[in-house]
């Protein structure tokens, strides 16, 4: 027995419907080559009106089979450690615009509330991983950060090589990090605890996810920067740079190899475009290892489409 609801706007002084009191009968529903395939329904079916709708009772004579449809969807839920500074909300925003559950672990509470789903106030040295990763499907770091040496290779290298480890330790598939371009500087200066640090950080996540971690390298990332409340357009100085040294770039190149050159010719980077290289890696299964400027590019290009 099946059920059938039709408007009672359908019913009118000018329709084709026949009414017998306040039932109609449902072969007049039906086209004329329909009614040939199913002859009995004019006969024994009609609708009882009742309110604002005809329910049509068809008694069936056959057996139907019920065909279970699954569909496998992913459902992607990512924790960003820094989520809300300058980088990490903009990945959040990004994750979100695509349909993917954001979770911030920030020192510094911000009013992501509108943007993200939940948002936690903590230290990653002191995280409760139990109650962060419970069905995280990846880590994305932006942590990172200056001061003296061992500020900087506490910030940069072990703060992220902890969250490496309890996402391996949790069985988080994918893990992601922020890092930096090295700008061809010399090794003297690549041994400062920035550097190391986020060098060290590096190494961890190719050890611990070899087929699924990955690193971007990006430059000097631009975008409407908030401090302490004031807005900073680094747009208004990266975006100009960055269209210069794309137009410029093949009398450039022979500069490249110069050391530090980089600090002058490496692009600016759209902090946009880092977040969706990021939305990328935590699609795309064969998005992994080391990314430098360019390829941060068109990984953003291929989600923005």
């Amino acid at each position: 027995m099946s059920s059938l609801l039709v408007p009672t706007t359908l019913i009118s002084s000018s329709s084709p419907l026949q009414r017998q009191g306040n039932r109609v009968s449902v072969a007049a529903l039906l086209p004329s080559c329909s009614r040939q395939l199913f002859p009995d329904l004019s006969r024994s079916s009609t609708f009882c009106v009742k309110n604002r709708c005809v329910r049509a009772s068809i008694q069936e004579d056959y057996k139907s089979a019920t065909i279970d449809v699954v569909a496998d969807v992913k459902a992607e839920r990512i924790v960003v450690l820094g989520g809300s500074g300058f980088v990490g909300s903009a990945i959040c925003k990004a994750a979100v615009s695509k349909g993917i559950e954001a979770i911030s672990v920030s020192r510094c509470m911000q009013a992501l509330s509108r943007i993200i789903n939940y948002t936690f106030l903590g230290d990653v040295f002191y995280a409760n991983w139990d109650e962060i990763l419970v069905g995280a499907t990846a880590i994305v770091s932006t942590i990172g950060g200056f001061g003296n040496e061992e500020q900087m290779k506490r910030v940069n290298g072990e703060a992220n090589v902890r969250a490496v480890n309890a996402a391996k330790e949790y069985g988080v598939p994918k893990f992601i990090l922020i890092s930096v371009h090295d700008y061809n500087l010399p090794s003297f200066l690549l041994s400062s605890g920035y550097f190391t640090g986020k060098r060290k950080a590096e190494s961890e996540v190719l050890s611990k996810y070899p087929n699924s971690g990955a690193v971007l390298r990006p430059g000097f990332i631009y975008g409407k920067r908030k401090v302490s409340g004031f807005e900073i357009p680094l747009d208004t100085v990266g975006e100009p740079l960055e269209k210069f040294l794309k137009a410029t770039e093949n009398f450039t190149k022979p500069l490249n190899s110069l050391p530090a050159s980089d600090l002058l010719l490496a692009p600016p980077v759209n902090v946009d475009d880092v977040a969706y290289a990021v939305i990328n890696a935590v699609i795309d299964d064969d998005f992994f290892g080391i990314f430098t400027i360019e390829q941060i590019k068109e990984a953003a290009e291929k989600v923005r489409l």
